[in-house]
């Protein structure tokens, strides 16, 4: 059974990196209306990405001509990273909002004709009623590119109602899901994106706030530590504690419940994980702007946008991880869900707090969570494929 291979990865950091252009999107401070669009974008490009991981559980996608297909695809998702700071504003030069639309039809398009080049019969018929629903969205996708403002919101909001209402209404309800060839890449794949996204987001985050001279002030660089250390705290609770868990029920399943295991645990579950790492590092970008401004030494108060995004993705990643835990099929306990809650009730302490010692308070308090004693053993992986699976 083959992992993941490097042209996969080449393509999940073009991905990621239009996570950290979304997290640009959303502004410096962050303003409540594109932090609600730019949780759109991320659920668009998401479900775009999925298609190809499935893809990639179908076929090998470096074998010709479906590497020339993914790569014109990829160039579609670079321009879409470009142009994702202007993706609801009218500018000089070709109109952004139909650039990003034409690049998401791009890459669904490429994901429906080549999973349904390399498919079987009974998955082509599964595929078909996918590709309805699909087409049908890009039809509010367009016509909102074209009309901007709240209208295109709208629109894309309807877009992306359709697409997932085909992605887990239609196919796996009425017709039985996608099948899942290989788990051990399923969980690699997502393992990865994951953890490139922590890193990139953060790192985009620090480099996007343009500290300059500043970032060798003591307050700057003792925020960009405990944001490394929020990071790595973050990475611990999802790595150590809940992957293994969800990997270890998606090995153990078989047949149509390791199918939904895959489409619900992770190609669903792992969105709002996903959410919670772009609000945290908006958040965090909005920290280091206030200390970079040396107005006062550590930095004034988050306003609130500023202190939902840290403490409220933060939250939405913990309650991400139990969301996972669930969907694989494990059930959590009454003190993970308190766990995941607190920063959301620790949110007016950090928003009337200096900056610096709002996310000081946030990363001393995960260090906590990191550190806490494991309810369950961790499980041990068991490999074992589906009958009749083909190798990738």
């Amino acid at each position: 059974m083959s992992a993941v291979i490097p042209f996969e990865i080449f393509f999940d950091l073009i991905f990621v990196f239009t996570l950290t252009r979304i997290v640009a999107f959303m502004g410096k401070p962050p303003d409540p209306v594109a932090m609600g669009r730019g949780l759109l974008l991320l659920m668009l490009l998401w479900l775009a990405w999925s298609g190809y991981l499935w893809l990639g559980n179908q076929t090998r996608v470096d074998l010709p001509p479906v590497r020339l297909a993914v790569l014109t695809a990829m160039a579609g998702l670079f321009i879409a990273a470009l142009v994702m700071p202007a993706a609801w504003t009218e500018g000089p030069g070709l109109d952004g909002p139909m650039l990003l639309a034409l690049s998401y039809v791009l890459l669904r398009a490429v994901t429906l004709t080549f999973y349904y080049w390399v498919s079987e019969p009974t998955l082509r018929r599964r595929l078909r009623g996918f590709a309805a629903a699909s087409v049908l969205a890009w039809v509010p996708l367009l016509i909102g590119a074209g009309y901007g403002g709240w209208v295109q919101t709208g629109l894309w909001v309807l877009a992306f109602v359709i697409e997932i209402g085909g992605y887990r209404g239609v196919v796996h309800t009425r017709l039985g899901g996608w099948p899942l060839h290989s788990p051990e890449y399923f969980v690699e794949r997502h393992g990865l994106i994951l953890i490139i996204a922590l890193g990139e987001s953060f790192l985009a985050a620090g480099v996007g706030v343009g500290v300059g001279t500043m970032v060798t002030r003591p307050p700057v660089l003792a925020a960009a530590v405990i944001g490394f250390v929020l990071i790595a705290c973050l990475f611990t609770v999802h790595f150590d504690r809940v992957s293994p868990v969800a990997q270890q029920a998606l090995l153990r399943a078989h047949d149509e419940q390791r199918d939904r295991i895959a489409m619900d645990a992770y190609s669903l579950g792992h969105l709002p994980l996903l959410a919670g790492v772009i609000y945290t590092a908006l958040g965090f970008e909005n920290v280091l702007a206030l200390l970079s401004a040396g107005d006062e030494p550590g930095g004034q108060p988050l306003g609130w946008p500023g202190a939902v995004a840290l403490y409220g993705g933060t939250s939405l990643y913990l309650l991400s991880t139990l969301l996972v835990r669930r969907l694989s099929g494990c059930d959590g306990r009454f003190v993970h869900l308190l766990v995941s809650v607190v920063p959301l009730l620790l949110l007016p302490v950090g928003r009337s707090l200096p900056a610096l010692a709002a996310i000081g308070l946030l990363a001393a308090y995960m260090v906590a969570v990191a550190m806490l004693p494991r309810t369950e053993p961790a499980p041990t992986a068991q490999r074992h494929g589906r009958p009749g699976a083909v190798d990738r």
